[in-house]
């Protein structure tokens, strides 16, 4: 089930929030694993995709999915330029073999990123377990994710006695609290906000992402390492590829 835009491009909010594009809704196949109560798995991926071609799947509301032979950094090139989340790869010759991750495979995802300003964090195990991070909007700090993927127990500590001089007893965000969560633990309401400690804004965090929300959120954000070089005050959205 893939959601497309005006742009062509698949968009994961729009699929979210299915309701309101519906007909942007489209039905991808790219595998056939059984085809008229006959088991396809034991057949090459190339012998798989031929028998997609068959009447049964002309229906417009079925598109399938064409492959493309290229070297793998090609493809990644080609999928950063149109701001795509990766690429899946597979050999010609490969069978399904059902639960299995095996060599015949791979999965890249693309993520993007950008600094981003520490704001505040959630107290957890080695002192901290996420950090609430943002961009400047003019003289505004903006939420846009609490971070907790990235850490291991030595970049928590050492980053929670960074964080522990700078501690404020008011929140430094211009759009917090929020009013509720999103289905994918968007935002923070008044009730998330008692658990945090904020902080002066003077630290910038190094952020992967996959792609900004339409609520102006970040969706499967990771710490990368602190940018200490960069002035706070600077840090503003980047392009978000025209989303």
């Amino acid at each position: 089930m893939v959601a497309i835009d005006e742009k062509g491009r698949p968009n994961f909010n729009l699929l979210q929030n299915f309701r309101t594009g519906a007909s942007r809704i489209h039905y991808y196949v790219f595998d056939l694993l059984c085809l008229r109560n006959r088991d396809t798995t034991k057949l090459s991926l190339i012998e798989r995709r031929e028998l997609l071609q068959t009447p049964a799947f002309r229906d417009k509301r079925i598109k399938i999915v064409d492959y493309v032979e290229a070297q793998p950094t090609e493809l990644l090139v080609a999928v950063r330029e149109q701001w795509l989340e990766g690429i899946v790869g597979k050999r010609k010759d490969s069978r399904y073999e059902a639960g299995k991750r095996s060599g015949s495979w791979i999965k890249h995802r693309v993520n993007r990123g950008q600094e981003l300003v520490i704001g505040g964090y959630l107290p957890g195990t080695h002192g901290l377990d996420s950090i609430i991070v943002g961009y400047y909007r003019g003289k505004d700090l903006i939420y846009v994710a609490s971070v907790r993927n990235g850490f291991v127990p030595a970049s928590r500590r050492h980053l929670f006695e960074k964080l522990r001089p700078l501690v404020i007893s008011e929140c430094p965000f211009v759009n917090l609290p929020q009013r509720h969560r999103s289905r994918w633990g968007e935002g923070l309401t008044t009730d998330d906000m008692k658990k945090c400690v904020w902080l002066q804004p003077e630290l910038v965090a190094q952020i992967d992402f996959l792609e900004w929300t339409d609520s102006d959120h970040l969706r499967h954000s990771k710490f990368v390492g602190l940018r200490e070089d960069k002035d706070a005050r600077e840090v503003i959205k980047e392009n978000a590829g025209g989303t």
